[in-house]
């Protein structure tokens, strides 16, 4: 293996992927924007999930909303549903995997809360089901995905499709886009000075 050449090629992929996404999906990422200092300002809390890396990605989203992004600030109200092994394996071994996100949502989300599911395929069945128990329960639903979109566009009003196939750049980009949002939304909530 030629690691220099694995080393350069991995960021020319990554650089290329980036600037895909900025043009793709700067309309899409003003109304996600919009969306979600919305809700918040209206009580409303944010419910991120996804399985694998999504599922990570999702827990340090959650956890900057909650915590802080770059300054200290008042919390926002956001949750990963991806961190509670005893609902995690209860929902697995009682209900189904496909039902992992849906019942938390059917237990946590609330009309006006914003939900926002991660899948590098869009293919995932436990992020469509919870993104369709979202939506029917009146919250506003968000898709992260990558590629053709998969059949995310069936359960969400808001896509941010990562135009890429790789997986491992599809996360990159979820993970940029999603402390984006949290450092935009702190700005426009008046938590944190924009300088």
């Amino acid at each position: 293996m030629d690691i220099d050449r694995f080393f350069d090629a991995e960021f020319a992929e990554h650089a290329a992927v980036t600037a895909a996404t900025r043009a793709a999906l700067s309309q899409p990422f003003a109304q996600l924007v919009a969306m979600v200092t919305q809700a918040v300002q209206a009580g409303g809390k944010i419910l991120l999930f996804g399985n694998g890396g999504s599922a990570a990605d999702a827990h340090n989203i959650a956890t900057e909303f909650a915590v802080r992004y770059k300054r200290d600030r008042a919390a926002i109200a956001a949750l990963g549903l991806t961190t509670d092994g005893g609902v995690l394996t209860a929902i697995g071994n009682d209900l189904g995997f496909e039902r992992l996100f849906s019942r938390q949502i059917e237990a946590l989300g609330r009309a006006g809360d914003v939900a926002i599911g991660l899948s590098t395929s869009g293919r995932s069945p436990n992020v469509i089901e919870g993104l369709r128990t979202a939506r029917a329960a009146g919250l506003q639903t968000v898709a992260f995905g990558g590629g053709d979109g998969g059949r995310l566009g069936e359960v969400s009003d808001l896509m941010l499709i990562v135009p890429s196939k790789t997986a491992a750049r599809i996360q990159e980009m979820h993970i940029l886009l999603g402390q984006m949002l949290c450092g935009a939304v702190e700005v426009e909530l008046g938590l944190v000075d924009p300088s």
